[in-house]
């Protein structure tokens, strides 16, 4: 039941703002950040994933997501060198 709620919650949200021509600007904006940040999320999954047998793990984390997501292989990159040299 809980679940229903919410979901009916989100539709009539959506609804509200489709009728009342609200700009949908600031929802694309947040669902391209989400998007980046799941895409970041499993990028840091398969490294670690991949790296376990070399030694490498990086936490999986808001910001550690963040900057994967946002910067892509430089920044996974940069996260390893800062996990292996700068944090023993």
């Amino acid at each position: 039941m809980g679940s229903a709620i919410i979901i009916g919650a989100i539709v009539a949200l959506v609804a509200l703002l489709f009728f009342s021509k609200a700009s949908f600007k600031p929802l694309k904006w947040m669902g391209t950040i989400a998007v980046r940040f799941i895409v970041g999320a499993l990028f840091l999954f398969c490294v670690n994933l991949f790296g376990e047998s070399m030694g490498i793990h990086v936490p999986i984390n808001l910001v550690t997501t963040g900057v994967s997501g946002i910067l892509g292989v430089p920044g996974v990159a940069a996260l390893i060198v800062i996990k292996k040299f700068i944090v023993i």
